[in-house]
């Protein structure tokens, strides 16, 4: 049955606009997704909607969550009224895990060859996310070595700064952008803090997440001198007013605000938010085209001279179909209105619209940037329908052309490839972690911020490193060692 329902699915989708062209009634998809925008979604009379809508043959019942409550929303969703696809920020998360083993989620693992374009992703990956050897997701794709630093070029440039070579200089030029008297400060951070700590620690020489030592044993990341040497860096550049103040409550939605508004002047995050505020300056501030406001730099020399990159995973999360789809027939429409995602018609329409409407092309064809104009009727139409984004076989969407900083960023994806550093236990699924796991990463977290914004001291600090062992670390530890030497190491 499940091979004649996956003949039968692959025939279906190698039929351009079979879905459209069937005869039944428009499938209703129920869709929860994170967004990044503060302006309200446009449900009604939205172009991009009704061009997804037709080409899939499906209507789409769509609810969108801050970022910032995200996490809550899923949970709430997962103990009650389940959309039939979600976005899972963390494939490994606890309550992914514990409602896959459950009978939440539809085991798809049989399925994926008989799509035309999921197909086509990258079996590795396919593998790092499955749970207990079943595929429950398709994995976000996202390129390895995209986080680094974004600045403010001009802002270097006025104050005869070159870029950044060491962790010496990256903080004296975020304390050289700091002048009270202006207002301004050199590295903005927000509530998403876990993200900053990952990319500064690392850079250290601190572990990504797990470590192994002389001995051949895992021990957890914040027990690695590099990483207090990560968050001493974090604590001094607080402590000199180099990072705004009120970083415990900046919502991720609004993370970019105050480097619009001529406030901040870096922040550590993916790089391709560069190209996107420096087209955002271009649109809103009058920038002429070319002349660089920002740069990227993927990383910088720390005291051992190393050049270290906290990588993505390959993937941003993952996909879901739930058990809300209620039979076999209705998982493998929901998983063919996916595959059609993840083509270029598909691509185009969730990561930048309908041409016309919300994106525009130049005389040679390629995309060009959103009119000012037309800027917040963008975010209203398009939101973060890009949230829906897999890109497991490329980013097949309509080009931009690649100048300036776009080629900058691609040129460092395949530059940086080597200066990632992998996570050890990445394929690992720690059955404590998965019961105590997003409580003990809340008190690591909440213990950290505390940390750099000196509201607590390293002593303090130790005594909830030891308490998040006592809580549950140390069973992870050991679990998470049981699994690395079961593997061959």
């Amino acid at each position: 049955m499940r091979k004649l329902l996956a003949v039968l699915l692959a025939a279906a989708l190698l039929i351009p606009g079979a879905a459209a062209l069937a005869e039944e009634e428009p499938y209703t998809i129920s869709i929860l997704l994170p967004t990044f925008y503060t302006e309200p979604f446009q449900y009604q009379d939205n172009k991009v909607v009704e061009a997804i809508e037709q080409a899939t043959n499906t209507k789409l019942d769509i609810t969108f969550v801050p970022d910032a409550s995200y996490a809550e929303a899923v949970s709430l969703a997962l103990a009650g009224d389940m959309p039939q696809i979600l976005a899972a920020k963390g494939h490994q998360d606890p309550i992914i895990v514990s409602s896959a083993r459950a009978g939440a989620f539809w085991d798809i693992t049989d399925y994926i060859e008989g799509t035309e374009y999921l197909k086509d992703g990258s079996s590795v990956v396919y593998d790092s996310t499955m749970i207990d050897g079943r595929l429950y997701g398709i994995y976000r794709s996202r390129p390895l070595a995209r986080n680094g630093i974004v600045y403010r070029a001009d802002w270097a440039k006025e104050k005869g700064l070159d870029a950044p070579q060491t962790l010496d200089d990256l903080a004296a030029m975020a304390k050289a952008f700091t002048d009270p008297a202006k207002g301004t400060y050199g590295l903005v951070m927000c509530k998403y803090v876990d993200g900053t700590i990952k990319i500064i620690t690392i850079m250290h020489g601190a572990p990504n997440t797990w470590g192994v030592d002389a001995d051949g044993a895992i021990y957890p990341a914040h027990e690695s001198p590099e990483f207090m040497e990560g968050l001493n860096w974090l604590r001094d550049l607080y402590a000199a007013g180099a990072i705004n103040q009120d970083f415990m409550v900046l919502e991720s939605t609004i993370w970019d605000d105050p480097i619009k508004n001529d406030q901040g002047g870096m922040k550590l995050d993916v790089m391709d938010g560069g190209y996107r505020l420096q087209d955002w300056f271009e649109q809103n501030k009058g920038v002429p085209a070319g002349e660089e406001v920002f740069n990227l730099v993927p990383t910088v020399k720390n005291a051992q001279g190393q050049e270290l990159m906290w990588p993505t995973a390959g993937l941003s999360g993952e996909i879901i179909i739930t058990k809300s789809a209620k039979t076999q027939e209705d998982m493998l429409k929901c998983l063919a209105f996916l595959d059609f995602l993840n083509g270029p018609e598909g691509q185009t329409l969730i990561n930048w619209g309908v041409e016309g409407v919300t994106f525009w092309t130049d005389e040679e064809g390629y995309r060009i940037a959103t009119p000012t104009d037309q800027e917040v009727s963008f975010r209203s139409i398009q939101g973060s329908l890009n949230q829906l984004g897999m890109g497991v076989n490329g980013d097949l969407a309509h080009p931009m052309k690649q100048e300036g900083l776009r080629k900058l960023y691609n040129d460092n994806l395949a530059a940086y490839f080597d200066y990632v550093v992998g996570n050890p236990c990445a394929a690992f699924i720690s059955e404590t972690n998965t019961m105590v796991g997003e409580q003990l990463r809340i008190l690591l977290e909440d213990a950290n911020v505390q940390y750099i914004a000196n509201e607590i001291d390293e002593a303090q600090l130790q005594a909830v490193y030891q308490q998040w062992r006592a809580e549950g670390g140390d069973a992870i530890i050991a679990e998470m060692n049981e699994m690395y030497k079961a593997a061959g190491h």
